[in-house]
């Protein structure tokens, strides 16, 4: 599956790399009927578009929707756009409606994560596939603490209630929390991998200025993605189920 050029290079690549791997067996069949979730500005989905699927983008932001139509037209790519968030997702596009479901970066800031993994087990078409990426609670620990928000990292120490607001500094989740939450809703877990292990920890300077170190640290990224040791210290995991 071809990557743009600009995601190609420097720190865009070390950040999406893994998930663009974990994505490609799923997206290399098509056509296929692609649900964005919380898609914005259609950064992914248009992407997705250009490899032949069609793509469904639903996000509460009319702003998001209309910088995601000029997105699409700029790139010759059809793409529709629907304002909804998950509480309104079956309205939207009624259930079993999808091929592939992606939920990158929305259960941080959902009151319920379970009801939002209920609903999407409902979207997914039998046999589908449902893609979440989700940010992990393990390394934002560290990373509140190393900040200096000492607060922020005890309050994250331990998992939240599940129906309890995210907050301003949204939800986390762990490996064992985000593999229950999509069990319980009746998916099968695929795949785990550990996203972003070393990106933030790398400095900037370092990527613009050293030959081949972005290359180096993409491969590096690749061989921890799959090793369960690195789950923890991974600034994101991401999902892979079937229904």
């Amino acid at each position: 599956m071809s990557t743009p050029a600009n995601e190609r290079t420097g720190r865009g690549s070390t950040r999406t790399a893994v998930v663009w791997s974990g994505l490609e067996p799923v997206l290399v069949r098509g056509p296929r009927d692609v649900l964005d979730i919380g898609g914005g500005t259609g950064g992914l989905a248009v992407r997705v578009g250009e490899l032949g699927h069609r793509v469904t983008v639903v996000d509460p932001s009319p702003d998001a929707l209309a910088a995601l139509d000029r997105r699409a037209r700029e790139h010759d790519v059809a793409v529709t756009g629907r304002q909804g968030d998950l509480s309104s997702l079956l309205d939207v596009v009624g259930p079993d409606s999808a091929d592939v479901v992606l939920c990158h970066g929305v259960l941080e800031v959902v009151d319920d994560p379970a009801a939002a993994l209920a609903t999407l087990a409902r979207v997914v078409r039998p046999g589908g596939v449902l893609s979440l990426l989700v940010a992990q609670r393990h390394a934002a620990v560290i990373a509140r603490a190393m900040a200096g928000h000492f607060q922020q990292a005890l309050e994250m120490l331990e998992p939240a209630d599940p129906v309890a607001p995210s907050g301003r500094i949204g939800r986390r989740h762990s490996y064992d929390e985000l593999t229950a939450l999509a069990s319980g809703a009746g998916f099968v877990v695929d795949t785990v991998h550990a996203v972003r292990v070393f990106t933030d920890l790398v400095p900037g300077s370092l990527l613009d200025l050293e030959p081949g170190a972005t290359a180096a640290l993409v491969e590096l990224e690749q061989a921890v993605a799959t090793r369960p040791e690195y789950l923890p210290l991974a600034t994101q995991l991401h999902l892979l189920a079937h229904r």
